[in-house]
Protein backbone atom coordinates (compact mmCIF):
# COMPACT_ATOMS: atom_id res chain seq x y z
CA UNK A 1 0.00 0.00 0.00
CA UNK A 2 1.53 3.13 -0.74
CA UNK A 3 1.88 6.04 1.31
CA UNK A 4 0.88 4.35 4.39
CA UNK A 5 1.08 1.50 7.02
CA UNK A 6 -1.55 -0.85 7.10
CA UNK A 7 -1.84 -2.41 10.33
CA UNK A 8 -2.02 -6.87 9.98
CA UNK A 9 -5.38 -8.65 10.82
CA UNK A 10 -6.03 -9.14 14.48
CA UNK A 11 -5.54 -12.82 14.78
CA UNK A 12 -4.47 -14.80 18.00
CA UNK A 13 -1.32 -17.27 17.05
CA UNK A 14 -2.26 -19.65 20.35
CA UNK A 15 -4.92 -22.33 20.30
CA UNK A 16 -5.41 -24.59 22.66
CA UNK A 17 -7.71 -28.00 22.47
CA UNK A 18 -8.87 -29.94 25.23
CA UNK A 19 -8.40 -33.81 24.39
CA UNK A 20 -11.56 -34.18 26.50
CA UNK A 21 -13.83 -31.93 23.83
CA UNK A 22 -11.87 -33.13 20.48
CA UNK A 23 -13.62 -34.17 18.04
CA UNK A 24 -13.80 -38.19 18.07
CA UNK A 25 -12.55 -39.70 14.54
CA UNK A 26 -14.17 -42.91 12.74
CA UNK A 27 -11.00 -45.14 12.47
CA UNK A 28 -11.04 -48.89 11.03
CA UNK A 29 -9.86 -49.98 14.26
CA UNK A 30 -12.90 -49.14 16.46
CA UNK A 31 -11.25 -47.46 18.86
CA UNK A 32 -11.58 -43.93 20.55
CA UNK A 33 -9.48 -41.66 18.03
CA UNK A 34 -9.92 -37.35 19.00
CA UNK A 35 -8.11 -35.19 15.97
CA UNK A 36 -6.71 -32.41 17.92
CA UNK A 37 -4.74 -30.75 15.22
CA UNK A 38 -4.74 -30.74 11.50
CA UNK A 39 -2.70 -29.08 9.16
CA UNK A 40 -0.44 -29.98 5.51
CA UNK A 41 2.41 -29.75 8.31
CA UNK A 42 1.33 -32.47 10.67
CA UNK A 43 -1.26 -34.06 12.20
CA UNK A 44 -2.41 -34.66 15.84
CA UNK A 45 -4.94 -36.92 17.54
CA UNK A 46 -4.86 -38.89 20.63
CA UNK A 47 -5.86 -42.68 20.88
CA UNK A 48 -7.56 -43.89 23.73
CA UNK A 49 -7.43 -47.67 24.69
CA UNK A 50 -9.11 -49.41 27.05
CA UNK A 51 -8.52 -52.37 29.25
CA UNK A 52 -7.87 -54.89 26.71
CA UNK A 53 -8.35 -53.03 23.51
CA UNK A 54 -5.85 -52.79 20.57
CA UNK A 55 -4.74 -50.77 17.80
CA UNK A 56 -4.33 -53.77 15.09
CA UNK A 57 -0.98 -53.73 13.33
CA UNK A 58 -1.11 -51.80 10.00
CA UNK A 59 1.26 -48.92 7.76
CA UNK A 60 1.25 -45.26 7.80
CA UNK A 61 2.61 -43.73 4.71
CA UNK A 62 3.85 -40.79 6.76
CA UNK A 63 6.58 -41.03 9.67
CA UNK A 64 4.75 -41.39 13.25
CA UNK A 65 5.91 -39.88 16.47
CA UNK A 66 3.96 -41.57 19.80
CA UNK A 67 4.06 -39.72 22.99
CA UNK A 68 2.60 -41.43 26.05
CA UNK A 69 0.13 -39.42 27.80
CA UNK A 70 -1.43 -42.34 30.32
CA UNK A 71 -0.99 -45.21 31.54
CA UNK A 72 1.44 -48.50 30.18
CA UNK A 73 0.34 -49.91 26.82
CA UNK A 74 2.63 -52.38 24.63
CA UNK A 75 3.85 -50.71 21.15
CA UNK A 76 4.90 -53.27 18.44
CA UNK A 77 7.23 -51.27 15.65
CA UNK A 78 8.02 -53.53 12.60
CA UNK A 79 9.46 -56.93 14.40
CA UNK A 80 9.92 -54.96 18.29
CA UNK A 81 7.90 -55.07 20.72
CA UNK A 82 7.98 -52.62 24.29
CA UNK A 83 5.54 -51.74 27.09
CA UNK A 84 5.91 -48.29 27.61
CA UNK A 85 4.74 -45.70 29.80
CA UNK A 86 4.20 -42.06 30.81
CA UNK A 87 6.32 -39.39 29.50
CA UNK A 88 7.64 -42.03 26.57
CA UNK A 89 7.97 -41.09 22.97
CA UNK A 90 8.00 -43.72 20.59
CA UNK A 91 9.19 -42.93 17.00
CA UNK A 92 7.65 -44.86 14.31
CA UNK A 93 9.12 -44.89 10.44
CA UNK A 94 6.76 -44.38 7.15
CA UNK A 95 6.31 -48.05 5.73
CA UNK A 96 7.13 -49.88 9.02
CA UNK A 97 3.86 -51.96 10.83
CA UNK A 98 2.67 -50.66 14.14
CA UNK A 99 0.34 -51.93 16.92
CA UNK A 100 -0.93 -50.94 20.11
CA UNK A 101 -2.62 -52.69 22.71
CA UNK A 102 -3.35 -51.99 26.50
CA UNK A 103 -2.90 -54.99 28.99
CA UNK A 104 -2.89 -52.71 31.87
CA UNK A 105 -6.50 -52.59 34.45
CA UNK A 106 -6.73 -48.88 33.16
CA UNK A 107 -7.27 -46.21 30.27
CA UNK A 108 -4.13 -45.85 28.08
CA UNK A 109 -3.53 -42.75 26.40
CA UNK A 110 -1.34 -42.26 23.64
CA UNK A 111 -0.73 -38.52 21.48
CA UNK A 112 -0.22 -39.44 18.01
CA UNK A 113 1.61 -36.72 16.09
CA UNK A 114 2.06 -37.76 11.98
CA UNK A 115 4.60 -35.82 9.53
CA UNK A 116 3.57 -35.03 7.27
CA UNK A 117 -0.39 -34.94 7.56
CA UNK A 118 -1.30 -38.00 5.37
Amino acid sequence: MAGGYRRPPERTPMRTIDADDAPRRENPHGIDARTLSSSPHAEALQIRLAPGERLHRHVTPVDVLFWVCRGTGVVEIGEEEREVGEGILVESPRGVPHAWRNDSEAEFRVLVVKTPAP
